[in-house]
């Protein structure tokens, strides 16, 4: 189980105007609950809660947070940002109790080079990066290590084949594919261009005469009356 550290005061103003006075500050506001805690408003440091996050996962790793003297054990379960400049502008952490299970997302890592990417030059894709967990959070697992070394292309693996600890209950679909080994992807071949295509246009067909012959086609009854007149 991942464990860290965190301070934070309480406060009893609430409302968008305190939360930007807060962060003008260099704070952020936040809340803590818990099934047996009322929620409480909460003013964070910035900068501490941005360097802890910076070496955590913060799903899943276990936040003892002090609040003005006392501890909590918590679980940070919402970082809100601001849609353009992605600043965080509230945390939500909820308290946990000892032998009651929670839902924790845990990381996926894959470890190996499968055969069909060695050997035939194919493709591994990670479909799953995630497995959604109940657990007790003293036992909390930090990732779960998948072994990809044996898939050969065409080959998958999945959920209900990962090893997981007692008492880690899988929430996922069993059926779910963590990762598959795809054939390398056909490099196409540019089209040779059809000889008729390389050769000079041909003029198009003319439907009308041209206007010269059409003149010439007139004088013809002229030419036949002086004949006669001689």
């Amino acid at each position: 189980m991942a464990t860290a550290t965190l301070s934070a005061t309480k406060r009893s103003d609430t409302g968008k105007g305190v939360a930007r006075s807060l962060r003008r500050e260099g704070r952020i506001p936040g809340v803590i609950y818990g099934r047996t805690r009322q929620p409480q408003a909460l003013s964070i440091s910035a900068r501490e809660l941005l360097r802890l996050l910076e070496h955590i996962s913060a799903e899943n790793t276990v936040i003892d947070l002090t609040i003005d003297g006392s501890t909590a054990r918590t679980l940070i379960r919402q970082i809100q940002r601001h849609p353009l400049r992605r600043d965080i502008i509230h945390v939500d952490l909820q308290e946990l109790i000892a032998g009651e299970k929670v839902e924790v997302k845990i990381p996926i890592v894959l470890q190996g080079t499968p055969a069909g990417v060695r050997t035939s030059g194919g493709i591994l894709d990670q479909v799953m990066r995630e497995l959604r967990v109940r657990v007790d959070p003293a036992h909390i697992p930090a990732r779960f290590e998948v072994d990809v070394a044996e898939l050969n292309i065409g080959h998958s693996i999945h959920v209900n084949e990962i090893s997981v600890p007692a008492g880690v209950e899988v929430m996922d679909d069993d059926t779910s594919t963590i990762a598959t080994v795809a054939a390398p992807r056909a490099i196409e071949e540019p089209t040779p261009v059809a000889a008729a295509e390389t050769t000079e246009p041909v003029e198009p067909e003319l439907i009308r005469k041209p206007k010269g012959d059409e003149e010439g086609a007139e004088e013809e009854p002229e030419k036949e009356k002086e004949r006669e007149k001689k």
